[in-house]
């Protein structure tokens, strides 16, 4: 959807704003390759019109999380570099190399399918190595690399496989100075030296997320892999905001207000009576709840630009809407209320609601939910 329409509610994604954050960090890491991350439905912006712009704007890969997303972004034309990194027992393999996707390997049960789908689909698949360097999550030990390393050679002296990279992830690059940073990347540095020596030859090596790509230049090595930055949302509060980075908040929530009323002193609002008026006041009701991605987590907190003030969610948020204490003023229904965005207006941030519920900015704009229609801003017909 293009337009803005007169609906409900809506998520203005920017796409001009979304190609001049692929831009500066771009100049963050000028001598390495960049990874557009467009796992989650582009964090919620949208996959395919946020990958399209990306690519527009210099990003030579996409990452995503799970393989059916990197099909996706096939199925819609794209022929660029793609990584997909989570995979399960059984997963779609043989798909991924007829779509010629890179694909992550973690382990020898994931090696040992991908290299039987390669013997059936007549070609080599293209694989990355993980290494756990210390996130503790996905990624193959120190301890089992000498392994993994040694069949993926093997693998690749067959033909099934050729290895496109090496590569790792952070634990704790959203905090500056965290020891983890420094010990990461010694073991890094090993468990490349170490396939490189046993004979792997990798086109690219990577470990840096979007913290480290805007802080730590020391770890671009041949590709950073943006995410959360490139929607122009600061991955800590302690980095600095968006502006301090040269970024731009991608998207914008917007409701129309469904009604205005006047209410009594001592009444109660929403569920549980949470919230109960202290004088005759007016209310608001904002069409949106937890079932769009509102957090219930920001009852009583949430802020709201509406009527040209910021006011706060009065009461719990329910499952579709949630109300607004106007203070007594009055303001036509379908008036605007500016959930976040980049404050142009005054609005609040993403950071303001992830405050608000205790959780990341991350959570926030990921969490929309598909109710809410995403209108693309600044499209380019030739992307």
């Amino acid at each position: 959807m293009s337009q803005t329409l007169p609906l409900r509610a809506r998520a203005e994604i920017d796409l001009a704003a979304l190609r001049a954050n692929v831009r500066a960090l771009r100049a963050r890491a000028p001598r390495a390759a960049l990874m557009a991350v467009v796992k989650s439905d582009a964090y919620g912006h949208g996959m395919v019109p946020c990958a399209k712009a990306a690519l527009a704007a210099g990003a030579t890969w996409l990452g995503t999380a799970t393989p059916h997303e990197a099909l996706a972004l096939r199925a819609a034309g794209i022929r660029s570099r793609v990584m997909c990194w989570l995979w399960t027992p059984g997963g779609p393999w043989r798909e991924g190399i007829e779509a010629d996707l890179d694909m992550a390997v973690s382990g020898l049960w994931a090696l040992r399918e991908v290299t039987a789908a390669a013997r059936e689909a007549g070609r080599p698949a293209r694989i990355q190595l993980k290494a756990d360097t210390g996130l503790g999550r996905n990624g193959c030990q120190p301890a089992d690399w000498p392994e993994l390393v040694a069949a993926a050679l093997a693998a690749e002296a067959e033909g099934t496989v050729e290895v496109t990279g090496l590569w790792s992830h952070f634990a704790c690059a959203d905090e500056p100075g965290h020891p983890s940073i420094a010990a990461q990347m010694d073991v890094f540095r090993q468990m490349v030296a170490y396939a490189e020596k046993a004979g792997i030859e990798p086109e690219v090596r990577h470990i840096a997320n979007s913290p480290a790509t805007l802080t730590l230049p020391e770890t671009h090595f041949d590709l950073v892999r943006t995410g959360i930055a490139m929607y122009g949302v600061s991955p800590s509060p302690e980095l600095g905001t968006p502006a301090d980075f040269g970024l731009r908040p991608v998207m914008t929530l917007v409701a129309s207000v469904a009604l205005v009323k006047q209410v009594p002193a001592g009444h109660g609002v929403s569920y549980g009576h949470h919230y109960v008026t202290t004088d005759e006041t007016t209310l608001g009701l904002i069409p949106l709840g937890y079932a769009d991605g509102i957090p219930r987590h920001a009852s009583g907190r949430g802020p709201v630009l509406v009527g040209g003030e910021w006011r706060r969610v009065a009461g719990r948020v329910a499952m579709d809407q949630f109300v607004v204490d106007l203070g007594g003023k009055k303001i036509p229904e379908g008036t605007e209320a500016l959930l976040f965005g980049p404050g142009d207006r005054g609005e609040p941030s993403a950071e303001d609601w992830a405050q608000a519920a205790d959780t990341i900015a991350y959570e926030i704009v990921t969490r929309i939910g598909t109710r809410v229609p995403r209108v693309f801003l600044n499209e380019d017909p030739d992307e």
